[in-house]
């Protein structure tokens, strides 16, 4: 630990000035001391000014003036220096323990130890001492108080404890109009780190993060509900309120609280006891005093809530008296054995090892009751000590004093014998207030500064596991980085990370001496049987129906129930209630709601999961699929003698055909300049068009392609027509060999653009998914309650008062569709969901019975219920199928645009190419027809188009080599010549290409 401090030299006096204010401070002790008391130390500044001023100064109260010379005010000068290095002889600090105490007889001996240490190291406070004023508060909040009393009346400027969160809620109002910081190592009630305790500093752990450390527990072994036993105090409550904080956040809870008396009997206990014995939650958290949580956990050892499927979770209290009394009886021991506690966490240090050796020889005068060990609190305490002495020091060298001034409006109760105008405000208490929080220094318990809400920095906690006849080391938890098996200082070098994955613990031993994890709960064993709600339906009875005068039921949804109960590893008492007036079908989102306010313990039936239920319950894994789907009437369509065309829709036909003769005429003109079957008279060339267009169909076209372009185009077109008549051929023969059923609504979509009624099944979700999912008039929809009501308003139609189609669940219209053929199923099923069983948010029993309807699905028992409830004989027409939908442009959109895309490009490179051989072999032509009309170059032009392309190149050639005669001097002979002209005839026949010119 560090200290400023500093000699004669440093502060600039002589060493002779030294050595004569050393030895004459007896002497001259009387006019010294006046000095101090005349002047704070704040304003020693301006005393060194006067004396340079050579002023005459105030000695005494300014009731006596001493007129110094210019001789003593360097010596006076060095004095006020003095006055400021050294401070007052000693400082007072107040200390409330309860010493009977496991926590306070540890501390009462650290603290002395630390006193004595500061005391000792000349590096701190420059020679001032700390005294240390001790009460003992004997677990008494009264005289806790009247401790406080007494010390803010001998001008105390700390007090460190006290260990009762109730006495530092009380305390911590006097040190506050007092200005007198409270130190406590041991008071870890969250509430105190408020703004209502300025004041009050806690140097040890806070109780939230204790508790977000059980929560992080409670959340890693996937438990959903704890059960909470603490003592009724602002200790117990507040600890608790903030594990049920904590819990929310990871939508876990406490769903039973026990308080205890903190001053509980053993009767007290049994009795709280035996009450959470009936609850369903085993998980359980004792949060108490060290001075009686051993015989809590000895109640429970009796009454046998340390077997098997128990858990406890106890707080530091319990490894406080596992380190203060160690060894235990062994008969406290076998009580506790299986419990996960926290200790707080402190790293390994040789500073931390050193103390804990000397703790022996420290402990040695004081075992009067028997030895006792080092808890954590008493490391804390320690550090309290060393932590306010640095504070101390930093405040006189920022210039502050200790000095007290009256409260007036304590000075206005003078009268009686309390004497409370003796209290002072001590006036640098915000200063060294300020310091205590600003302190940064390393101590037993590692680094000690403060957050910016006054919490030790890097909160942290060993999880720690009882087993035989000592404790393992699980585990870590810190704030940073959550659950890990790595000490916490191992891991703030590297980035937090608080992901599911990260979280580890070592393998526990639980009670019953077990290492299996307890499932966390169990059917409450309190008497009450398990109230389930049953909607009582009057159509479609083979999903529930209610037997005739018992209290029974039956049916798909009954059966199913039964037999995953029996799979239960438990058993499970219950009561089917009947919900519903049995006039008609109930609402089974009402039945929901009614989890919510506690009516029903479970609801069980023909419940769809949808979105607005799951906000207000849990449900089970889905035993039957089950989305909306929409009925209507249909009629057999028959053969016609142009059924042949209705695989495809009008607009597909149009467009193949167009399509048929674009492909036809393009290919023509990419192969009439090269190609002798695309040439002749007009009508010859109309009718190839017209024939090899239509032959492509059938891949049975005569003509040749020779150009590369035409060859692309027509590998292009080939390929839709085989996906086209591909497709036709499969919609033609469905067509043609399966009965089709024909009805003019395709589907949801055909309800919406109409105004047609649309019936539903009474109580259904359908009418509200209608209406606010769909948009569908309310006006439109017509409730219907049976089988035989949907089949009359289906057959009435929306023109004779009844509906256009239904819309229902599939599960009851697969029923309903059985016996009756001339209805069906049209379009897709526009909902997807499924059927489960309701419970309350974060029931354990939800998740038990997912498991236990999993397992009906794998070994084939849910499929047996359903054949054997839903499984009817089919109607005629099962085997008939609805109307196929007819082909339709837009699914082959992307087929007629990429051959359209290769039509156009081949023409335009065809055509760029074209354009390129007509100016270079017509460009002597065209410079000397200058003076042309427009309409002859372009006459000229559609002639050279229509020209074979070998006529074209044999024309060039000839007037090239007429042109090379002309200007020859060698006088060529007419025979070579004309052998010239027959080996370029013979060239140009032998090489026929397109458009390249050469």
């Amino acid at each position: 630990m560090s200290s400023s401090g500093g000699d004669p030299i440093e502060l600039g006096i002589s060493s002779s000035t030294w050595w004569t204010v050393s030895n004459r401070r007896k002497e001259q002790s009387l006019w010294i001391k006046a000095l101090y008391v005349d002047w704070e130390w704040a304003k020693l500044g301006r005393f060194e000014a006067h004396l340079k001023a050579g002023k005459c100064f105030p000695f005494f109260s300014g009731s006596v003036a001493l007129h110094l010379s210019s001789e003593w005010l360097g010596l006076l000068s060095s004095i006020a220096s003095l006055l400021r290095f050294w401070g007052p002889e000693e400082v007072k600090i107040g200390c409330i323990l309860t010493v009977n105490s496991a926590i306070g007889k540890v501390a009462k001996v650290a603290i002395d130890a630390a006193i004595e240490d500061v005391n000792s190291n000349p590096a701190i406070l420059g020679g001032t001492k700390l005294k240390l004023l001790m009460q003992d508060a004997n677990f008494s909040g009264f005289l806790t108080f009247a401790a406080a009393f007494q010390f803010m009346e001998s001008d105390t400027v700390a007090i460190i404890g006290p260990q009762s969160a109730d006495t530092a809620h009380m305390i911590s109002h006097m040190t506050n109009e007092l200005q007198v910081p409270l130190l406590s190592f041991a008071a870890t009630d969250p509430t105190l780190s408020s703004l209502q305790y300025p004041f009050f500093v806690r140097t040890t752990q806070n109780d939230l993060f204790q508790m977000a450390a059980i929560a992080d527990m409670v959340e890693y072994y996937e438990w959903r509900q704890v059960i909470a036993i603490y003592a009724d105090d602002d200790f117990g409550r507040n600890g608790i309120a903030a594990l049920s904080d904590e819990l929310a956040t990871k939508r876990c809870q406490i769903s039973y609280k026990a308080p205890l008396d903190p001053e509980a009997t053993r009767t007290e206990i049994m009795d709280v006891l035996v009450k959470v014995a009936l609850t369903e939650s085993r998980i359980l958290v004792l949060h108490t005093y060290a001075t009686w949580g051993l015989e809590v956990l000895s109640v429970a050892k009796y009454l046998g809530m340390m077997d098997n499927g128990y858990v406890w979770i106890a707080t530091n209290w319990l490894t406080t008296v596992l380190d203060t009394n160690s060894p235990l009886s062994s008969e406290s021991m076998e009580n506790i054995q299986g419990v996960i506690t926290l200790r707080m966490y402190t790293p390994d240090s040789e500073q931390k090892r050193n103390f804990v050796s000397r703790w022996k020889n420290l402990t040695g005068d004081q075992m009067e009751n028997g030895p006792f060990g080092l808890n954590t609190y008493g490391l804390y305490a320690y550090d309290t000590v060393w932590l306010l002495a640095h504070a101390i020091d930093a405040f006189f060298s920022q210039g502050g004093s200790i000095s007290f001034s009256n409260d007036s409006r304590l000075s206005e109760l003078n009268g009686g014998i309390l004497h409370l105008d003796a209290m002072h405000i001590f006036d640098g208490g915000k200063l060294l207030l300020d310091n205590i929080l600003n302190v940064n220094l390393t101590g037993l318990t590692g680094n000690i500064r403060f957050s910016a809400d006054r919490s030790l920095f890097h909160p942290a906690y060993e999880v720690v596991n009882v087993i035989g006849t000592g404790v393992r080391t699980i585990g870590y938890w810190s704030n940073y980085s959550g659950l890990s098996v790595l000490s916490p200082d191992k891991l703030y070098s590297k980035p937090p990370n608080r992901s599911s994955s990260s979280q580890n613990l070592y393998p526990v031993i639980w009670p019953g001496q077990t290492t299996q994890k307890p499932r966390g709960w169990v059917f409450p064993n309190n008497g009450r049987v398990l109230r389930i709600g049953v909607p009582k339906r009057v159509s479609f009875l083979e999903f529930i129906d209610e037997v005739p005068g018992t209290d029974m039921f039956k049916g798909y949804c009954i059966d199913v129930f039964t037999a995953a109960v029996n799979l239960l590893p438990y058993a499970l008492p219950y009561k089917l209630i009947p919900f519903g007036d049995g006039i008609k079908n109930p609402s089974c989102t009402d039945l929901v709601r009614l989890i919510t306010a506690g009516v029903y313990d479970a609801a069980i039936g023909d419940i769809a999961i949808i979105t607005n239920r799951t906000r207000m319950v849990d449900f089970t894994q889905p035993y039957i699929e089950s989305g909306l789907v929409v009925v209507a009437p249909v009629k057999k369509l028959k053969s016609s003698t142009w059924a042949f065309l209705r695989p495809f829709s009008r607009n597909m036909w149009i467009v193949t055909g167009a399509f048929l003769l674009l492909v036809g005429a393009i290919v023509w003109i990419l192969e009439h300049r090269l190609n002798d079957d695309f040439r002749g008279p007009p009508k010859k060339q109309i009718m190839t068009i017209i024939w090899f267009s239509f032959s492509t169909l059938f891949g049975s076209h005569r003509e040749n392609t020779i150009s590369t372009l035409g060859r692309f185009v027509l590998l292009i077109w080939l390929f839709v027509v085989l996906i086209i008549t591909s497709s036709y051929t499969a919609s033609l023969t469905s067509i043609l060999t399966v009965e089709q059923l024909s009805s003019p609504i395709k589907g949801i979509e055909t309800l919406r653009t109409t105004k047609d009624p649309i019936g539903y099944q009474q109580g259904s979700f359908a009418r509200n998914y209608l209406i606010s999912e769909l948009g569908i008039q309310e006006s439109r929809l017509i409730a219907l309650n049976s089988p035989e009501d949907y089949a009359e308003a289906l057959k009435k139609g929306p023109k004779n008062g009844g509906v256009a189609a239904l819309v229902d669940e599939r599960a009851y219209i697969e029923l309903f569709l059985s016996s009756r053929c001339e209805f069906s199923i049209v379009g897709q099923e526009f909902t997807k969901n499924g059927w489960g069983f309701a419970f309350p948010r974060d029931s354990p029993l939800a998740v038990d019975m997912s498991t236990a309807i999993l397992k009906l699905s794998e070994n084939g028992e849910l499929q047996r219920i359903h054949d054997k409830w839903l499984m009817s004989s089919a109607c005629s027409s099962q085997g008939a199928k609805l109307e196929v939908d007819r082909l339709q442009l837009k699914s082959f959109s992307g087929l007629f645009l990429i051959c359209g895309v290769a039509c156009l490009l081949a023409l335009f490179v065809y055509f760029a190419l074209i354009v390129r051989q007509y100016i270079r072999h017509y460009s002597a032509e065209v410079s000397e027809s200058s003076g042309s009309s427009r309409s002859s170059h372009f006459q000229t032009f559609l002639t050279f188009v229509d020209e074979k392309e070998e006529s074209v190149k044999n024309r060039s050639k000839r007037r090239q080599l007429e042109r090379g005669s002309n200007r020859s001097n060698d006088g060529s002979t007419n025979s070579e010549i004309a052998s010239s002209k027959r080996n370029i005839e013979m060239a140009s026949n032998r090489s026929v290409s397109f458009g390249s010119g050469v």
